[in-house]
Formats: structure tokens, sequence, C-alpha cells
């Protein structure tokens, strides 16, 4: 591991900052309390997740003297995340899990911690994503990496306190989620339930040790192996009863790669878990089932990990969509009675508002289209599905939503003032259907997605996709406003005691909306799209907004943010701050391509087979990339099949986030040559230019 540090004035700065800066917002366990808004210590701010501050010293009034204080470039593959601010100190992670400390005010570098993750990381490279987030308490930073390390770094030196492996090096299981701290516990999950056969789980550590305190498996393993000795076992058995067939040998999936929950009053913690592998029911659970604990929130006990309720929101999932979507806690007065609940709005299109004591649900109101189910029973807790949706009998379905989802990890908020959570809403279809050849499915190694569905038939189409954001009351359960957005993914929201949502767009706008309208108030142009929600919090008596800019998609976007144009950076604001950002240099970028290179229709056949199995997800559906990944069209690697190896097969790149492809053979390789040749020259028309490079 490797800590680089600005000068030793820095630490002192650093350490002046804690010793006078927080010690009065400590919670018992030593987590930040964060009660008057002024630090943003946690994922959500504070442990009821709900992305909400109670700072009005910006405001719906005065939010046009909003300016630029400061900002910071990053050297980064990958920037979908938001900081968190401790006693005037940001702490951030960006790509392989490289964590920065940061003086909030100047915007001065303290120190750089870096897990070196390319050197270690393998086959896990493969899956393509940076970091999502970090957690903080007492004194401690959190990051979990892409091989599967849970590490405690010194908040005031960057120095790594002690780290404990959590994953199989072998298996498709990976990190890019964020750990969640609850109490003395800090958790983590992880993902790999669309590549491999993976099993998924939660592991709690101790904060102050790395000592392993419990493990919670969410699906069950092959019953002839008998208990795991973790906490989960008590309820395998009744997990069991609800899985089909020899599920035990695709994994199950059910991984805990994004959302969780700690409630402090109740001393539990609430994961979200995923989909099941493959996606395809038939295929893991062939005579049905529920499958639990797929698409599920579970409550389990802090202290042991014990299970406590679950609400499975989509019974036997076969369409990718999962739980791993905000969960978030408040109190609302429901029939003139307070109630404690869960406010959720997981990828399927419904609004659940579930009780935190019986894990009941409450309401479940529409807050996108939603076709594979008409409503969801509330005696029951089961949705009322179209059996059409189930794509029976080879049969094709037009679904609402995609697997995307009605709503993907860009967070929402919940405000107490206006009682209205925001929520960045997608409205996309997808074509669901078998694969020609159900029985002779095979899951293919070397963690290439695998979903266990066909192609979409020809001459099937579906509605242009499109995004909004949507104001949703969880008290009348339903929309009370929604705003039309641009393309299909933006930004996280965040909102105030101010009347404000901060919200950042893919047009590459960073926006202040009114709580209470919708109304936009506010802009700046941050010249790169932008996908991690902000953060806000009080140095010295100055409220200031944070916000890190990056953008990535598996699918062109309308203005498409180039990889290598992206500008991605930390930028900081205050009331009558004057900063500015540098002019943008236009890149000329031109789609690639060497007329000696002649195309071979079966060698294309072949790399297009790769691609759309293996690298799709990175640079792009169609191969028009949509910023996670170069766009290989305009590479000049591919015209040279020894650079292109190097970079693909050998892992050359890896470092920047390119995974190493050594499963691949010499013809699969040569063949995604001729395919990215191919769709190059059948795609040479300009892309929509980015309007900030102008």
């Amino acid at each position: 591991m490797k800590v680089t540090k600005k000068a030793a004035l820095a630490c002192s700065a650093i350490a002046l900052a804690f010793a006078g800066g927080i010690a009065g917002s400590r919670g018992p366990a030593g987590v930040v309390a964060n009660a008057d808004g002024t630090d943003w210590g946690s994922y959500g701010r504070t442990s009821d997740e709900d992305h909400y501050s109670p700072l009005t010293q910006v405001n719906a009034g005065n939010i046009n003297r909003l300016g630029l204080a400061w900002s910071m470039d990053l050297d980064t593959y990958d920037s979908f995340t938001a900081p968190l601010e401790v006693g005037g100190v940001l702490y951030f992670g960006v790509g392989s899990s490289v964590v920065s400390a940061v003086d909030a005010v100047t915007g001065k570098q303290l120190w750089q911690f870096d897990p070196e993750v390319s050197k270690v990381v393998g086959h896990k490279m493969r899956a393509g994503w940076g970091t999502r987030g970090i957690a903080y308490s007492q004194g401690r930073v959190f990051t979990a990496t892409r091989d599967g390390r849970m590490i405690a770094i010194d908040a005031k030196t960057g120095k790594q306190l002690w780290s404990a492996m959590t994953l199989d090096p072998k298996d498709d299981a990976y990190i890019s989620g964020p750990p969640w701290v609850a109490g003395d516990k800090v958790i983590i999950g992880f993902g790999g339930g669309d590549y491999g056969p993976v099993r998924g789980y939660v592991t709690a550590y101790d904060v102050a040790t790395g000592k392993k305190a419990w493990r919670f498996y969410t699906v069950p393993g092959n019953p002839a192996n008998g208990p795991d000795g973790e906490a989960s076992d008590g309820v395998m058995d009744m997990a069991a009863k609800t899985w089909t067939g020899e599920w035990w040998k695709v994994g199950g999936g059910g991984n805990v790669w994004h959302a969780m929950a700690y409630d402090k009053k109740y001393d539990r913690v609430y994961l979200g878990t995923g989909n099941g592998f493959p996606w395809n029911q038939k295929l893991r659970s062939p005579a049905g089932g529920d499958n639990l604990f797929l698409a599920s929130i579970v409550a389990v006990d802090r202290k042991t990990g014990k299970y406590l309720w679950h609400y499975q929101v989509n019974p036997g999932n076969t369409w990718d969509y999962n739980d791993a979507m905000d969960i978030q806690m408040a109190t609302l007065t429901i029939e003139g009675k307070p109630r404690d609940v869960i406010l959720h709005a997981p990828k399927n299109g419904f609004f659940y508002v579930i009780d935190r004591t019986t894990g009941k649900p409450i309401s479940a109101g529409q807050f996108a289209p939603a076709n594979w189910a008409s409503h969801i029973d509330l005696k029951t807790g089961r949705p009322v599905e179209n059996p059409k949706a189930r794509y029976p009998d080879g049969e094709p379905f037009i679904m609402w939503p995609s697997p995307t989802g009605a709503h993907a990890v860009q967070t929402m908020s919940f405000n107490p003032k206006t009682g209205l959570v925001y929520i960045p809403q997608i409205e996309q279809q997808r074509v669901v259907v078998d694969p020609p050849k159900l029985a002779e499915w095979k899951y293919k190694e070397g963690m290439f997605v695998n979903t266990g569905l066909g192609a979409v038939p020809a001459g099937m189409k579906t509605a242009p996709a499109s995004s909004n954001l949507v104001a949703y009351d969880p008290v009348a359960a339903k929309i009370r406003w929604k705003i039309p957005q641009n393309g299909i993914l933006n930004g996280g929201t965040i909102t105030t005691g101010g009347n404000l949502i901060f919200q950042g767009l893919n047009t590459g706008k960073f926006t202040a909306l009114a709580a209470d309208s919708g109304k936009t108030l506010w802009e700046f142009d941050a010249q790169n799209g932008i996908l991690g929600n902000a953060i806000t919090y009080s140095v010295k008596g100055t409220q200031y907004v944070t916000v890190i800019t990056g953008f990535r998609s598996s699918f062109a976007n309308t203005p498409n943010w180039d990889y290598r144009e992206q500008k991605r950076r930390v930028l900081t604001f205050a009331l009558d701050a004057k900063a500015k950002l540098p002019p943008v240099e236009p890149m000329d970028q031109p789609i690639q391509d060497d007329p000696a290179f002649v195309v071979d229709a079966a060698k294309a056949k072949i790399g297009g087979g790769v691609f759309n199995s293996s690298c799709i997800i990175c640079h792009g559906a169609g191969m028009i990339a949509g910023g996670a990944a170069p766009d290989l069209r305009k590479s000049a690697i591919p015209l040279d099949a020894d650079a292109f190896k190097q970079v693909v097969h050998d892992g050359a790149l890896m470092d920047r986030g390119m995974g190493k492809f050594d499963n691949l053979s010499d013809a699969e390789l040569e063949g995604l040559r001729h395919y990215i040749r191919q769709r190059a020259r059948e795609t040479a028309q300009p892309v929509a230019p980015n309007p900030a490079a102008k």
C-alpha cells in the first residue's frame, strides 16, 4: 500500500482539525452524530440515510449567490462517488478505491492512500467498475477494494490500520459498493451476481481491530454440505425450501452489492439483496419458488447478525430487479399515528413504505411505469404479477421497467419539511425472452455477463427511454410532481432545510431546485456529466456544497461524455465565492481506421459475441461508449494486434481499470479486432459533440 503526503504541515493541519472540529459532534459509538448538519460523515449523512441536511445558510432565497469556492482535478478512470466530510476535512474514494483527504475550505490535499488494487485483483478487474463510496467512524476511514479487502485507514495520517480479506480470490465476486458502519461494526457485501456462480453474503468486522464479528448468507448453499457455521444458519433451511433444482451449482446470487442501513433505534441492520444468478429463474430454480432472500430487505441483529425479518419485493425474481437501492428511515404520521418506516424505491417501479418493526408493507404506489405487475397486495405483501412478464412458452415480453431499473443506485433523498422523496427516475423498456435452446444453456466462465435471457427478436421495438426527477409523497403514496430530464441517467439527489434539492445532470450542469415545487433556481456549468450525489456541511460558520463530477453509462448519451475528454473534478461551492473553472480545450478524436485492414465477417461474428458478453458494459452498447471506458472505434490500439493483446490479454492498463482478459483465445482476440473495425466503419458518422468542448 502506498501513502502520499503533500507535506508534514498538512498532517499537522488535519490533526488540528480533528482536535478542534469534531470533539463535540461524536455519538456514543464514535460515529459523527451530525444532528446540526455540521458534518456529512456517512453515506446518507446520518444513519437514517435520507440524504437530508438541516442547514439553511444556503437557501432558496439566496441560492443565486452560490459560487465556486475551489476545484480539484482528479487523475482517475472513474468518479461515480460522493465524498464525506468530518471536522473540516473531505474524504473521498475514486477509481480503484484510491482514498484522498482534502482540506474542505481550501481544497489542499492532505494525504492519499492507494491500496494498489491492480497488483492483486487479477480477473476480478473485468467487472469494470470503480468504487462507489467510503465510510467513516472513530477516526477511521473505511474503503473496500475490487479484490475483496476491507481496509481501515487512519483519518489523520492516511496510514493503513488493518485489512481483512472478505472474498475468495478465485471466484467471480468483487466489491464496488461502500461499507456501512453500524455502531462498533463495519459491514460489507459484494457484487458479481451477473458474472458468475457466487453466493451472496455480508460480513461484519470490528471497527477498531478488523476482527470478523459475523457473516450472514443471503441465499442457501448446497444442502448436502450442512450448516455454514454462520449467523444465517437458523434460516437457511427455511430459505432452501423456496428453491428448486440444484441452484447451488450456479451460486444463487442475492449479492448485497450496494445499499444497507443501520437502524439505531432498533439496533439492527437492513440488507438490500440483489438478483439471482443467472437472471432467468427457469435456469437456476426450474420449478419456480420464491428464492429467498433474493430481491429483499433482510433485517438482522447488529450485534450477532441473526435474522429478524425479511420483506421480499420480487418473489422468484427473473428480471434483474433487485433491492440494492437506498434504504432510508423516517417516522411518518400515517392514519393519525406515528410509524417508524423504511422508504424504498427499488428497480421495479413501486415505492415501498415498510414498517421497521415488522417488515410489513404499509403502501406501495408506482413511481414509474411498471407492467410486470398491476399492484402490490398489501395483505400478502406480494405483487400481483402479469403472467406474460415471465415470458412463458418462449413468448417475448416488452417489460417496464428494464433491468436498468426505474431507480438505479443514484441516491434519492427525503425532506422532512416537505414530506417528499426526490427520486432520479428512469423510464425504459426491455424485451425479455428465453434463449432459443433453454435446456442447453450453460454458464460461460471468465466473468462474462450471464443473464440466461435470449436476444431481442428481429423487428421487435421498444419505446424511447427517458428520465424524470420525481417528487413522491410516501404518506399519500403518490407522485406530487415530476420534471422531465435529459437522457436516461442523471445524478443522485440531496435535499436541505433551505428548501433545496441539489442534483448533477448528464447535461454537465450542477443544479439547485426548490424542494417544494421542483422549480430550477440555480445551475452551474460543471463541464462534465455527474452521477454521484453532492454533500453539504459547515466549517467555521460557512456552509459549503461539494460534488464530484464524472459520468459513465453502458449507453451513448446526448451529450456524450467521452472517456478521455471528461473533466473529473471535486467542485466546492459557497455563498459569494468567485472561483472559475479553466476553459475546456476541445479534443479532436476521429474514428480510427486503416484501409488495408480487411474485415473478415466470420471473425467479426466471433468478436461480436465476445464484445456483447464481456465488453459492452464499459465500452457501450453497439460499441458507442457512454463514458465508462474509451470509445474503441476511436482507439488506434485495435489496429495493432500486438498492442491489442498487451492491453486486453496481458493487462497492460490494469491500473486504469481495464481488466486482464487472459481467458480469451487468440481467435477471440482477433475476432474482437475485426468486430471493432466492422463497427467503426458502420458508425463512421460524428457522435453528438460535448457542448463544453466548443
